[in-house]
């Protein structure tokens, strides 16, 4: 999902991002070696396309093959779903509509919606534009009416009318502007309502604000013919084709499509700020507010500050493809990753690791086969917490898994009792095989060690 996350003030009197000079490392062998080594040996994607700028030089390098019906190689004009690097869109037409005299950041959002939508508040607080741009409106990430018919093409069903009903009967729990929360809701919704004060689509007005005037054809919701031909086939985690991704009313939150040459027209222009889209962005980067520890958000952007370091970015992910954008005022690099495979978390870690190499790489799993029989002793229901179980199934040669509330994932063999999940990155431990069955298991992600004892 549109999912897998203002800076510095001073010099943005000459630049909205620092002098983007080349340090360090330029792009060559070791991105390759890099690149080929997370295809063949993580198969972590099908393939990925790496986007460097320098000044006025750029450079590419692409691994892998992009799945087309053609098999049409990978390049800079390759084009792929780019998720919720849409945000950061989203975000730039609302900073120019603002600088416009459009509408207020401190607007509520109710007074862009039909008089028959009742807006949340919290204790007469309403949410506000700006909230919706930063993360912090208190709504939830998805509405909880989210029920798609088909879940290989999610978002398309998701009606404007379906919102309207979401909205009129949530009630809020944090108070709008003080938490955090990513934003799928938020940021549909904030699209929505540019549309509705613009008079026109969403499509049309990113395309007439931003791409137009920065010459970047190849960036859009609907594919041209062109597009169509050059777009790479989109894989699941487990690198199986996959349908690709169509958006109603919550388009603002991942709906377009482009390539990494696009992207780079993109960056030129925070390098060399001029116009009405660098004043945009001067105003995304203008205000940030706390995400988690080391980091904060602006209005799109994400802003890592470890390693004496600020990164720039944002990443996005759909079905079967995951995006990364990015920059770092240390090392002063920049660059896209783009991939044709749901592999988010490791896509934003090739990224970070690209601009600052004190970000450390995913770690590449190596998945071996494993003996059915071995498997078929892991089946069974493990009790993690009293609200959340792990079934876990055995078919033939492969493992899967669901927790409760959510969809079955395959798991994949490290060892005979190691197990780890492409996407979201969780391992599972299980102990050994003990009168035919395993007693236990051990769930690890995001840093914690979870115990779960088999259930009779």
């Amino acid at each position: 999902m549109p999912h897998r996350r203002s800076v510095l003030l001073g010099g943005l009197a000459f630049s909205l991002w620092p002098d983007w000079g080349w340090a360090q490392m330029s792009p060559g062998q070791d991105v390759a070696a890099i690149l080929k080594e997370r295809v063949d040996v993580g198969h972590e994607t099908m393939g990925l396309v790496a986007a460097f700028l320098d000044g006025d030089r750029h450079s590419i390098t692409a691994y892998g093959q992009s799945g087309s019906p053609d098999n049409r190689p990978l390049d800079g004009d390759t084009v792929f779903e780019i998720g919720s690097i849409t945000k950061v869109f989203t975000a730039l037409v609302f900073a120019d509509m603002v600088l416009r005299g459009e509408l207020a950041p401190d607007d509520p959002a109710a007074k862009y919606l039909p008089a028959s939508v009742r807006m949340p508040d919290f204790e007469g607080a309403p949410i506000t534009l700006m909230d919706l741009a930063t993360y912090t409106s208190g709504l939830p990430r998805m509405p909880s009416n989210f029920a798609p018919k088909d879940w290989s093409n999610p978002y398309i069903d998701y009606t404007a009318e379906r919102l309207y009903d979401f909205l009129s009967t949530h009630k809020l729990a944090h108070k709008p502007g003080s938490h955090y929360e990513y934003a799928n809701l938020g940021f549909g919704l904030l699209g929505h309502i540019l549309e509705r004060r613009a008079g026109k689509s969403y499509e049309e007005l990113v395309v007439s604000r931003i791409c137009a005037p920065l010459g970047m054809e190849d960036t859009r919701i609907t594919l041209s013919s062109s597009m169509q031909q050059r777009l790479a086939r989109g894989h699941s985690a487990a690198l199986t084709p996959v349908a690709n991704w169509d958006f109603s009313v919550l388009a603002g939150a991942g709906a377009f499509r482009s390539t990494a040459n696009d992207l780079m027209k993109f960056l030129r222009m925070c390098m060399n700020p001029d116009g009405s889209v660098a004043s945009a962005l001067k105003m995304t980067l203008s205000k940030r507010r706390p995400m988690m520890e080391e980091s904060d958000v602006a209005l799109g952007w994400f802003i890592s500050s470890r390693f004496g370091d600020e990164l720039i970015w944002k990443s996005g992910g759909t079905g079967g493809y995951a995006s990364f954008i990015g920059s770092s005022t240390k090392t002063r690099r920049n660059c896209i990753v783009l991939s044709n495979a749901a592999d988010y978390n490791p896509n934003i870690a090739l990224g970070m690791h690209l601009i600052n190499a004190a970000y450390p790489l995913a770690k590449i799993r190596r998945e071996v086969p494993i003996d059915p029989a071995v498997l078929a002793t892991y089946a069974g229901r493990y009790e993690v917490s009293p609200n959340f179980i792990l079934t876990v199934r055995a078919e033939g040669a492969r493992l899967f898994v669901r927790g409760t509330g959510q969809e079955e994932l395959e798991a994949f063999a490290e060892s005979e009792t190691e197990f780890f999940s492409r996407v979201p990155d969780a391992q599972i431990t299980f102990a050994w095989p003990e009168r035919g069955v395993a007693p236990s298991l051990t769930l690890h992600q995001n840093g914690k060690h979870l115990p779960g004892k088999r259930l009779p």
